[in-house]
């Protein structure tokens, strides 16, 4: 629908008169033009101007007024928990239902941030629509001069993470009856034969808050240190990315080659930190038995650039560590083998610094059980750090230093930064064998809150959007950055919803320009589906371009269907299991997914570049490749002895007529051996092609035919 009608249909009643005057707005440009012949003219602009200014005030205003509101019921429920709480070491445990009305009370709260998260993101959507109408109708240029006017009273740049971490302990704490789970905050848990599955997810920014807040009353934010109060800077995690000059490390994370690394060195709030991890990330299939690997070593900050240059030894950076004795010495042993094979290979394969991802991080988990974790990452930028083009942009050093965590970088020319729009949600689930995820998680990962992207890659991104002219294989999901993820609302969709008061609209909506047409819902013509994502997918290049969702892919013609599946995406997550390559194309436009599927869309790759994705292949297609070509050549091993057995007992017409059945061997032999080694070297390099054989049998067999009637005709005549 048309923003307008997107507005009075999402307005919350209690904020009604707050919200900016969309529609008189609008009728005021309108009816100016109207009544000075289509002319804007100084005055009429002087008129728009205090008007729009008026509505800024009002809603910067309400905004400032309704956060301290909050901020102030945050503070006066954080009392009442602590009283509640005091009664239970008192030895006088409190009443069931105190608990009850102060989940309630903060249950409210959370609706509160969410519905004035909403207001803001709503406000700040119509100021720059009327904006973006006034200087198409008027031909005059007000953006910038009115931006200006909007950073002074910036009511859309709050930060709610503060809000949110406090509501997520005081949530924990009334839920858990005063007995939260405690444990290690950095421990993964101590189970065993767990199965772990990990599905990635794009955020569009309306949705953020509101997913953050269903989050945490489920789970709650994990916070590593808690006798510190909460900073934006302490939820900022970068990584350096290296690479060569052939990016060989980025095509082969992309392509999921065996073995696959990617080598990048991380660091946790400001550039101050004086710790950063060495990491390393291992890509397996799961035919070789094994899972891929991340795995990492500490190092100070002023022994980086030695250690990548060879100067600083390995022995060296873990004397201390040895010294010290807190780690047993077979883990000090790992971690010096781990640091030597990533001291090689940064020596040997010439890695340096090519690209640096930045994120702001809200992990949802209980200390110390990583059976169920999730993270949202927002503000998500990555930024060149290489020197491919002449400039060398980290002066020799392992990182650039004329940025830190000043998000957006705005210092930065458009070139060196990539700016992602969406936020990136992970879920990590460690769950026992055939064993179902927590219902509210399948309910959140299938609702409009989210849009499944398997496989999506921070540093893959990075790369493929910030060096063009050195990759031309891409991610499937880079020529689908245009399209609008977001979805139309159902009523029975999980969302933030007050006790009482049903009459507050505080889902979210979907709109179009005002210039657009009227339609069924923004981001309904491509959607990437909800598939859980593993660890064993490799990848496949298709110059025409496709659109993912699924392991299961084809392509052909002059693009691809995508046909999405609506069904629960979890589900998926344990039935990953594939059978052989030529199951993955049954039909030459159709991915074999769900048969409940929605979604339809065809796209190309950008001119000189190929898109890549995943597509899984086992030992055992290798092996039915080999089955099948010995088939062939069993059949051509009796072809030719029907031909011995002619040649040798047979008459000249016996003579004549073997001829027939030579030739039919010599070919099937030819055709068996290059139909296998199409087949292998099409199936190593893992392309999405058509292996079955629709013409093979049918001319053999025609060939066989005529054959023997050829023997016929010959003793005939």
């Amino acid at each position: 629908m048309k923003f307008g009608e997107h507005l009075k249909s999402s307005l919350i009643r209690d904020y009604n008169f707050y919200y900016i005057s969309y529609d008189e707005l609008k009728g005021e440009l309108k009816s100016g033009l109207q009544q000075n012949g289509n002319v804007w003219t100084d005055e009429l602009e002087e008129k728009f101007l205090t008007s729009l200014e008026a509505e800024l005030d009002k809603v910067y205003t309400f905004q400032k007024v309704k956060r301290q509101e909050i901020v102030r019921r945050i503070k006066d429920a954080e009392h009442s928990v602590t009283e509640v709480l005091a009664m239970l070491e008192s030895g006088a445990p409190p009443f069931e239902q105190d608990f009850e009305d102060l989940e309630e009370e903060l249950s409210d709260v959370i609706a509160d941030v969410h519905d004035l998260a909403k207001f803001t993101r709503l406000n700040y959507t119509g100021f720059q629509k009327i904006i973006k109408k006034h200087d198409k109708q008027t031909s005059w240029t007000l953006k910038p001069i009115f931006q200006v006017r909007l950073d002074a009273k910036p009511f859309f740049k709050d930060n709610y993470d503060p809000m949110i971490v406090k509501l997520s302990g005081l949530y924990d704490l009334v839920r858990t009856r005063g007995n939260p789970v405690k444990g290690d905050s950095a421990a993964g848990g101590s189970q065993q034969n767990f199965v772990r599955q990990t599905t990635k997810y794009w955020v569009h920014p309306d949705n953020i808050t509101e997913l953050k807040l269903i989050i945490l009353k489920h789970l709650p934010v994990l916070v590593f240190n808690a006798n510190k109060d909460f900073e934006v800077e302490d939820s900022a995690i970068t990584s350096i990315y290296y690479d060569n000059e052939n990016m060989d490390l980025y095509y082969g994370r992309l392509r999921k080659d065996e073995g696959a690394e990617a080598h990048r060195l991380r660091w946790y709030g400001g550039m101050s930190s004086d710790t950063i991890f060495v990491e390393r990330k291992t890509h397996r299939e799961d035919w070789t038995g094994e899972n891929s690997v991340k795995a990492r070593f500490p190092l100070k900050e002023r022994h980086v650039n030695a250690f990548m240059k060879g100067e600083y030894t390995v022995p060296q950076a873990f004397e201390k560590m040895r010294k010290d004795g807190k780690k047993s010495l077979k883990e000090i042993e790992g971690l010096e083998a781990l640091a030597t094979e990533v001291q090689y290979t940064m020596l040997k394969k010439r890695l340096r610094p090519v690209m640096r991802s930045f994120y702001n991080r809200t992990a949802f988990q209980l200390p110390g059980d990583a059976r169920v974790r999730i993270s949202l990452d927002t503000e998500l930028t990555m930024v060149r750090e290489d020197n491919f083009d002449g400039v060398d942009r980290t002066k020799g050093n392992w990182r650039r230093m004329d940025i830190g965590v000043d998000w957006p970088f705005s210092q930065l020319p458009p070139k060196d930064v990539e700016r992602f729009p969406y936020a990136v949600l992970e879920v990590k689930l460690q769950t026992q064998m055939g064993q179902e995820p927590p219902q509210w998680v399948r309910d959140l990962i299938s609702s409009h809150l989210v849009e499944a992207v398997p496989k999506f890659s921070k540093f893959i991104h990075g790369c493929a959007s910030l060096l063009p002219e050195r990759v031309d294989l891409i991610p499937f999901w880079l020529p689908q950055m245009g399209v609008d993820i977001r979805k139309p609302v159902l009523s029975n969709e999980i969302g933030i919803h007050r006790n009482v008061d049903s009459n507050n609209n505080t889902s979210s909506g979907e709109y179009m320009d005002e210039e657009e047409a009227i339609g069924t819902g923004v981001g309904s013509s491509t959607q990437f589906g909800a598939i859980g994502e593993s660890s064993q997918q490799g990848t496949q290049p298709n110059t025409q371009g496709v659109s993912e969702s699924s392991p299961l892919l084809s392509s052909g013609g002059n693009g691809a269907t995508t046909r999405l599946s609506s069904s629960n995406p979890v589900v998926a997550w344990y039935n990953s299991a594939v059978a052989s390559i030529e199951d993955f194309f049954t039909d030459e436009n159709t991915y074999k997914v769900s048969k409940d599927t929605i979604f339809e869309s065809r796209f190309k790759a950008p001119p000189g570049k190929k898109i890549c994705v995943p597509v899984r292949v086992e030992p055992k297609v290798y092996f039915a490749t080999e089955r099948t070509y010995l088939s062939w050549i069993s059949i051509a091993l009796i072809l030719s002895a029907t031909t011995t057995t002619l040649l040798s007992y047979g008459d000249r017409v016996s003579l004549a007529a073997s001829v027939g059945f030579y030739l039919t061997t010599v070919g099937t032999i030819v055709y068996a051996s290059v139909m296998y080694m199409w087949r292998v070297i099409n199936i190593r390099a893992k392309v999405a092609a058509n292996y079955d054989d629709k013409y093979g049998p049918t001319l053999i067999c025609s060939a066989l035919a005529l054959s023997v009637f050829a023997t016929f005709l010959f003793r005939v005549l």
